[in-house]
């Protein structure tokens, strides 16, 4: 029979020796062995690689151009996000 797992939802931080550290300790009985799995923030690297690849597409090259410096700081209004 398979044993019931009960989930518990917390934050930590990986080090530079890829270690992880919880920012609290965790309400569980120990010592026993447990199963971890974790979430991290692969969109920023993905999205990342994304700008690297267009800042080196030559089908933007002409962006670059003074004529297409269209805007400038005064143009527009303030956006103020009413949440």
């Amino acid at each position: 029979m398979e044993a019931t797992l009960t989930a518990i939802e917390t934050t930590g931080v990986v080090d530079e020796q890829h270690r992880l550290t919880l920012d609290e300790a965790l309400p569980v009985p120990g010592p026993m062995r447990v199963r971890v799995i974790v979430l991290y923030p692969l969109v920023e690297a993905e999205e990342e690689e994304w700008l690297r690849a267009a800042a080196r597409n030559p089908a933007f090259e002409d962006l670059a151009a003074p004529e297409e410096d269209l805007y400038s700081l005064e143009d527009g209004e303030p956006f103020l996000d009413q949440e």
